[in-house]
């Protein structure tokens, strides 16, 4: 005769770290396609998951409709507790292990932040173990963020980021042209934006930097410049390479060094810039965590060196980032915006 598991008390734990991973994730993006693509499933799934683990704990966390997905009193302190556990989990893991984790961050800034400043941070916080990692984008950098795979990255948030990522701006980075030495233009140093108009510029960008395809958008619309050819690919050799084959000039940032036969010219007349931000996962981290202190690193270094100052000199940002930064710039900044 097979025995009742509930009348030995055996029943289903709920506290099933899959499923306190699909609330947490849930309660941060209020959006069930959005969650169900950072857990990498089907959104029924997660809905059927959402469901099971509701059943487990015989309270509803989530109020749902067709429009919106709210959390329910009991659904913000299981989130509270569920983040708790998720954190310890992990830190078990590496206490069993024997391992100390890293702090991840991700360069992936088309050479936008000094090269150095990785060294610099090493140099500063020497008791702290950094790992440098390289995605293909902000884009594929949000979606590692999201799903704690790295834990800082760096790019131009030029759209609402999702409601659990954090930023601050860290440089407004000036742009120029990496073009092929022999190229009437390569005669200007620095080069004014209007001369860009003699020659069509080669537009070279990997699909995952969605914030630097639309800053080039913006910047080609607002000149009104030519276009000759729009490539997708990822990495500065992979530019060099098309601005020689194709003797177009490129955008870039002035902290390449570009191969033989190529060279780098800075814009002016006004500079552009480029607003770059360092992004993290989570609300303000703990003052006293290594994270923390690598961010308040960052953003010192960036101060010292005056990145987060515009130049003395007539200057452009997209309308949308002027407007994001406006109510931080000073008066006489602000006179400066082409």
């Amino acid at each position: 005769m097979m025995s009742n598991p509930r009348a030995n008390g055996e029943h289903h734990n709920p506290v099933d770290l899959r499923l306190v991973r699909y609330a947490v994730t849930l309660a941060e993006e209020l959006h069930f396609g959005r969650a169900a693509a950072r857990l990498v499933i089907a959104q029924q799934t997660l809905s059927a998951q959402i469901g099971e683990l509701e059943h487990r704990l015989g309270v509803p966390l989530f109020i749902r409709d067709r429009r919106s997905v709210e959390l329910t009193a009991a659904g913000t302190r299981f989130v509270e507790g569920g983040r708790r556990l998720l954190a310890d989990a992990a830190h078990l893991v590496l206490q069993v292990k024997g391992a100390i984790r890293p702090v991840r961050l991700d360069e992936i800034t088309e050479e936008l932040i000094s090269a150095s400043l990785a060294q610099e941070l090493r140099v500063k916080l020497p008791e702290m173990v950094i790992e440098i990692v390289q995605s293909q984008g902000l884009t594929a950098g949000l979606r590692q963020l999201q799903d704690r795979d790295i834990d800082l990255t760096f790019g131009r948030v030029h759209e609402a980021l999702p409601r659990n990522l954090q930023h601050r701006l860290v440089s407004f980075a000036p742009l120029g042209v990496v073009l092929a030495a022999h190229h009437p233009l390569a005669q200007w140093d620095p080069l004014p934006v209007e001369k860009l108009s003699s020659s069509p510029l080669l537009v070279h960008t990997a699909p995952q930097a969605e914030d630097w395809t639309d800053w080039i958008d913006c910047f080609i619309s607002r000149f009104g410049l030519d276009v000759g050819r729009r490539l997708r690919g990822h990495g500065r050799g992979a530019v060099n390479s098309a601005v020689s084959a194709y003797d177009m000039p490129a955008l870039g940032p002035l902290t390449v060094v570009p191969p033989p036969g190529l060279v780098v010219r800075p814009l002016c007349e006004p500079i552009p810039l480029c607003p770059v931000s360092v992004i993290w996962a989570g609300s303000q981290p703990d003052p006293s965590g290594e994270l923390a202190q690598v961010i308040k690193t960052i953003i010192q270094l960036a101060e010292e060196r005056g990145w987060r100052v515009p130049p003395p000199q007539r200057w452009w940002l997209p309308d949308r980032d002027l407007r994001a930064f406006s109510a931080t710039l000073s008066a006489a900044d602000l006179r400066n915006a082409a």
